[in-house]
Formats: C-alpha cells, structure tokens, sequence
C-alpha cells in the first residue's frame, strides 16, 4: 500500500544517487550498515546521517540532515516508526526528492504529509531487497 510498484522504481531509477541514510553508524551489526553498503554497490553515494556523525563505508558522516552541505535526493529512514516522522519533516525542509521508510517503519501521517510536499515516498520497504529485482 505503501509502495507501489511505480514509485518503488521511480525513486531508485529516476530521483538521484545521493541517500541520505538516517541512523547509519558504524556498527557492522545493525540493517542500515549493510543496506548501505548494497546502496553503494548499486552505484547510490550515501550520506551516513547520525547523531555520532562518524564516517561510514568511506563517506563522512553529518549529525542531522540539516547538516549536509550539499543536495541530497532521497532520505533512507532506519529510525522507529516514532521518530520517523520527524526526518521525513526535515527531508522535506532540505529539498529531498523522495523519503524511504524502513522494513517495519510506518507512519501514516508522515506519508501523508511528505506526499502533500510533493516528495515521492515508500514505507515498510527495503531498498537492498528492491534493487536486484529491477530488471
């Protein structure tokens, strides 16, 4: 429901190569460190962004979306799903084109909301899962 097909597609073909992936540090053992690295290899630039700011995967890391010095395309959200809604806000504020929630990250009203801004957005789906099945 969250993530036709279309905009699945659309977001990892047409919208840009540079993710932000929200709460990516470097800690090997957590999802977003290896969705990140399948990003990279898929030819995506990702902007680990965390409040430890540490350099992940060779790309320096920002504390806050609001931090990144440059344009970023779409923001990958590896937060809960109570918290996700304030970084959808905030990709929303830095001119993002799409928002990504999460396996497992939901928020209705923040879909609704990033929608109504105009940014592409999908919830309850995993980059890293999607990108080997484009054909």
């Amino acid at each position: 429901m969250y993530g036709d097909p279309a905009t699945v597609r659309k977001i990892l073909t047409e919208l840009g190569d540079t993710w932000a992936v929200v709460g990516l540090s470097s800690n090997q053992e957590r999802a977003a460190y290896g969705v990140a690295s399948v990003l990279q290899r898929h030819g995506k630039r990702i902007v680990p962004v965390h409040p430890k700011a540490e350099t992940v995967h060779g790309e320096e890391g920002y504390p806050s979306l609001s931090a990144v010095p440059f344009e970023i395309d779409v923001v990958d959200v590896f937060l809960n799903s109570g918290l996700a809604g304030k970084a959808a806000e905030e990709a929303v504020e830095i001119g993002a084109r799409a928002v990504w929630f999460q396996l497992g990250v939901i928020d209705e009203s923040a879909y609704e909301r990033t929608r109504a801004a105009g940014l592409e957005m999908v919830m309850d789906r995993c980059p890293a899962i999607e990108l080997p099945m484009l054909r």
